[in-house]
């Protein structure tokens, strides 16, 4: 093992499962960071490992227990369905394993907090995989606001929805979790917490269910500071693709466009509206893949990271399901295809 570029060895990495957003995003980024070393990667379809592994020249495993075994790996990242999170990120803490867990955590606010207690009474790095913080976006947009820019602070408004996928996508499976509000949801809630602070309320939920598939597939919420400043959020998984928020103050508005998955090569434009006056800030194109490949390790090396912000964004979501009407009953339905605990397939 050699020193990465920080002067710290490497972090030696595992993976639970052959997830899309592992294969596309994650598996490439371990490979190609000189903080983290790919070691191993476990699915429980034996063939399923063995290629997978291959094509990123790591061992692979038959099942996620055989993986926390390994006295080669010191961190796992958890890709599965998030109903699944909460048994193997505390299987992993139990093994002794560092954690980076993809986003919700968890889907209780309950089980994130006690995951997070049981990681620091171990000492280890538990870190939910909200990337879009790490893209030096966000902070260029906090600064404006911070200067004034756009006069106080009124609303923001943030809104994240993909196309629809097949039926027996994971999204569509409300026994592993799935729905609009837990898998596009916490994109532009992530995005509240971070532009207005830690202090925001539920106000109300609308979600639409399609009784077919048992989950909710788009929705919008209204949360609110104690001052008066107010985020209205949308998100959906039956839409055209839409990432982008947009902050309003006395003076003007800042929009952020591409704000939650630009890709690496992308150059964010920052919009400021002021009156008649328009200016657009074209920022430098940043791997957030690769900046939370860095996060981690760093956070690995510190032997813990700040739970807050995902505590914080748990309670919200949870806050906001139980604002929203009760589900319709489900209607009888045989699935085309089993459900398929694939993973997700979205940064």
């Amino acid at each position: 093992m050699t020193a990465g570029s920080s002067g710290r060895a490497p972090v030696r990495m595992g993976v639970l499962g052959c997830a899309d957003i592992a294969r596309r995003r994650m598996l490439p980024a371990f490979a190609a960071s000189p903080h983290t070393e790919l070691r191993a990667l476990a699915s429980r379809d034996a063939a399923r490992a063995r290629g997978t592994a291959r094509l990123f020249g790591c061992r692979p495993v038959h099942g996620y227990r055989a993986l926390l075994e390994r006295a080669d790996v010191d961190a796992v990242y958890v890709p599965l369905p998030a109903a699944l999170h909460a048994t193997w990120v505390e299987a992993a803490l139990r093994a002794g394993k560092h954690v980076l867990a993809e986003k919700p955590l968890t889907t209780s606010t309950r089980h994130t907090a006690r995951l997070f207690r049981l990681a620091r009474q171990r000492g280890l790095a538990l870190v939910e995989n909200v990337m879009f913080v790490h893209h030096p976006q966000h902070a260029v947009v906090q600064k404006l606001v911070a200067e004034g820019r756009i006069g106080e602070l009124r609303s923001l408004r943030a809104e994240f929805t993909i196309p629809r996928r097949p039926d027996h996508d994971i999204r569509h499976q409300a026994g592993l979790d799935g729905g609009a509000l837990w898998d596009t949801g916490v994109y532009p809630v992530r995005a509240a917490l971070h532009l207005l602070g830690p202090q925001l309320e539920a106000v109300g939920t609308v979600l639409t269910h399609d009784p077919a598939l048992g989950v909710d597939t788009h929705g919008a919420a209204l949360l609110r500071t104690p001052s008066g400043v107010t985020a209205h959020l949308s998100f959906g998984l039956d839409h055209g693709y839409r990432s982008v928020y947009e902050l309003c103050g006395s003076a003007g508005r800042i929009t952020v466009d591409r704000a939650f998955t630009p890709a690496a090569d992308h150059p964010p434009l920052v919009r400021i509206e002021t009156g008649t006056e328009r200016t657009d800030l074209r920022l430098d194109p940043y791997d957030q893949v690769a900046g939370s490949v860095s996060a981690f390790a760093a956070a690995v090396a510190a032997g813990g990271a700040p739970s807050r912000p995902s505590l914080l964004q748990a309670g919200l979501l949870a806050a906001l399901r139980a604002a929203a009407a009760p589900p319709p009953p489900r209607a009888p339905r045989t699935p085309a295809h089993p459900p398929s605990p694939l993973g997700r397939s979205r940064p």
